[in-house]
């Protein structure tokens, strides 16, 4: 059992918040997380599966069945499938205000499902779980996760071979039966093909007009079809950070798959043979970095992207509330060197300290403030020095 840096953040949020919600992709954990926390906790526990005919039934009146555990711990999985129950439990928490009354489980974002945002306003937090992160599996296995992925059935598999079958299962799935289940309606076939799209564009700008012209389609159908592997935990879309300064910015956010299972599944990419080869291992290896490195920074703590007409460019950038700037630049070389582009955005933007991230085993300094860091020491990024 791997276990999840987010479970220790969710038991002291159940101590606080009426209702904790942990959403992310489908088949992150979520469940055998919610399992592991339903054993620590002090309090009667009943567990819900809305994917279950027989848990579905029993919220029919939902009001009478769920009155029935206002001192228990009530989690609900795949909440999406009843967004309806959103209205109900904020009269329910309002009745009867205390700490972990509530764990909810959801695979799709709170701006898709409005509703818990709307009707739980100052009573809910949400947690996100991601697939596994080098932070949790280790570094000894690094090949092994970038190759596939972070999501467990995957990672865990007995050889690549079985790993690309479940990550290809997984995508039919969710074209074909998850995303129908949120109420969208679209045709899996030409989802499949903007997905595979974006996998060929991966770590690149987001251009709707080029994706839709290739598509035949219009830019505003792209652009709803990338809010929905958005709000999904499909791809980020990297944002560019403005800055005040006297120069033309990139506005365009750059879009990644944010599992790098997927994107070579999407690639055709079955081992690390492959992937060595693949014209796109250098963004493979950029978006991969860029998850690890969003997946240990604290809640205070944004990613951008930085760059200007004339080149000047950061991969990530991160900027904390007191508008604190860190500047990471990602490489697939074992041999990595500042560019010029690079050392004049960290000036422009006064940065605190800098990382060239790359595939080595040893950090060492570049220069003033700037760290070539492996993999391995990317908790670094976050050290108080």
């Amino acid at each position: 059992m791997i276990k999840r840096l987010l479970q220790e953040k969710i038991e002291t949020s159940l101590k606080s918040y009426p209702v904790v919600s942990i959403i992310g992709p489908r088949q992150a954990g979520k469940t055998t997380l919610a399992g592991i926390i339903k054993t620590r906790i002090k309090k009667r526990a009943v567990y819900l599966d809305l994917e279950l005919p027989s848990d579905y039934n029993k919220l029919h009146d939902a009001e009478l069945y769920l009155s029935q555990f206002k001192d228990a711990l009530v989690i609900i999985d795949e909440i999406q499938r009843l967004p309806s129950l959103f209205p109900l439990l904020r009269a329910l928490v309002d009745q009867h205000r205390v700490g972990g009354r509530f764990l909810i489980l959801g695979s799709a974002s709170p701006d898709l499902l409005k509703h818990a945002s709307e009707s739980l306003a100052g009573r809910i937090i949400y947690h996100e779980l991601t697939p596994f992160i080098i932070k949790e599996t280790g570094y000894e296995s690094v090949k092994q996760l970038w190759l596939r992925g972070g999501f467990p059935k995957s990672y865990l598999s007995e050889n690549n071979g079985e790993s690309l079958a479940w990550r290809e299962a997984f995508i039919k799935t969710y074209l074909e039966m998850d995303i129908p289940q949120l109420g969208i309606h679209v045709p899996s076939a030409q989802l499949r093909r903007f997905w595979t799209m974006l996998a060929h564009s991966h770590g690149t700008l987001w251009n709707a007009s080029n994706i839709a012209g290739s598509m035949g389609l219009s830019a505003p159908t792209v652009r709803k079809y990338l809010d929905i592997l958005e709000d999904t935990f499909i791809i980020r879309q990297l944002q560019p950070y403005y800055a005040n300064i006297k120069k033309r910015l990139i506005k365009a956010p750059k879009v990644y798959i944010r599992d790098s299972g997927l994107l070579h599944a999407l690639l055709g990419l079955g081992n690390f043979e492959d992937l060595q080869s693949h014209p796109s291992l250098g963004s493979s290896w950029e978006g991969f970095v860029i998850e690890q490195i969003i997946g240990i920074i604290p809640d205070n703590w944004q990613a951008f992207f930085y760059r200007t007409s004339a080149g000047t460019e950061v991969d990530l950038l991160l900027i904390n509330s007191r508008k604190e700037a860190i500047a990471v630049e990602i490489k697939y070389s074992s041999s990595p060197a500042i560019s010029k582009g690079f050392r004049t955005a960290y000036e422009d933007l006064s940065c605190k300290k800098g990382f060239i991230v790359y595939p080595g085993e040893e950090s060492y300094p570049m220069g003033k403030n700037i760290v070539a860091l492996s993999l391995k020491d990317i908790s670094q990024i976050m050290r108080r020095d």
